[in-house]
């Protein structure tokens, strides 16, 4: 059983995923953060790839990714990175996030291979086209047992959304809304209209809820919507203001209000 399905056997609701960039805020930081966020009682990391031009992510994982790629992190290095990180780290799933152009300089195939032998559990490539995943990953998805994990925003048709959950595995990430990363203050109403929505079509893969999640408020929203939040550019704001990975993962604890 994949460790992300392991994960939602054991724990239905409050799951909290965490993402980093590779690279940032050091060139060798990947395994000192993993190691934090596992030793903080994370439930999920995301890994993300730097790219010269993330075109989802507002200016904070934006600027992550171009310090990381001054820094010389590349998607050989980083996979090697976390390879090493699961010597120690076995049970938490991990989760390679990603746009497609460096993978595709990879190789498909060769990434699928390689991410399974470093202990990658999934992926998300936010400009993968849907038809495109349908014509030529879901395969290589099921004879890697690496879920393309999908995202749908409140632009997502219903039609769409049963689509991704019928042909899909692992989770449906949830994104707040049509903008880029970032923190928020709070969900609107159509927001919470949204979650709503999703919740009443009665999908069969659990959801999780990212962009914009910064304080009790808005992480209590995604823990009522959905089974669990996804935070990332909070968690780079704390490796940028704290001189450990450890000091980090407090930060952002006590910035959330969890224990």
């Amino acid at each position: 059983m994949n460790r992300i399905d392991k994960l939602f056997s054991r724990k239905q609701s409050d799951i909290l995923s965490i993402y980093f960039t590779g690279g940032f805020p050091h060139r060798d930081s990947t395994v000192d953060i993993i190691k934090a966020l596992a030793d903080g009682g994370i439930d999920m990391i995301e890994v993300g790839v730097p790219f010269s031009d993330p075109m989802a992510d507002g200016p904070v994982i934006q600027e992550s990714s171009t310090i990381a790629l001054r820094n010389g992190m590349n998607l050989h290095l980083l996979l090697d990175q976390v390879e090493e990180a699961r010597r120690t780290v076995t049970e938490i799933p991990m989760v390679l996030m990603g746009y497609l152009n460096p993978m595709m300089q990879y190789g498909i195939e060769p990434l699928f291979k390689r991410c399974k032998e470093a202990g990658i559990d999934a992926l998300i490539i936010p400009d993968l086209p849907f038809h495109e995943y349908m014509r030529d990953i879901r395969e290589l998805c099921r004879k890697y047992d690496l879920p393309m994990i999908m995202l749908i925003t409140p632009e997502t048709s219903d039609e769409r959304i049963k689509l991704i959950d019928e042909n899909c595995d692992g989770f449906i990430y949830m994104v707040s809304a049509a903008a880029t990363t970032g923190t928020r203050d709070s969900f609107g109403e159509a927001q919470l209209d949204y979650f709503r929505h999703v919740n009443s079509l009665d999908l069969s893969h659990k959801r999780l809820i990212g962009f914009g999640i910064s304080n009790p408020s808005t992480l209590g929203e995604a823990f009522t919507y959905a089974s669990g939040a996804i935070i990332g550019s909070l968690f780079i704001k704390c490796l940028g203001r704290t001189s450990s990975p450890a000091e980090a993962v407090s930060l952002l604890k006590s910035t959330i209000g969890i224990a």
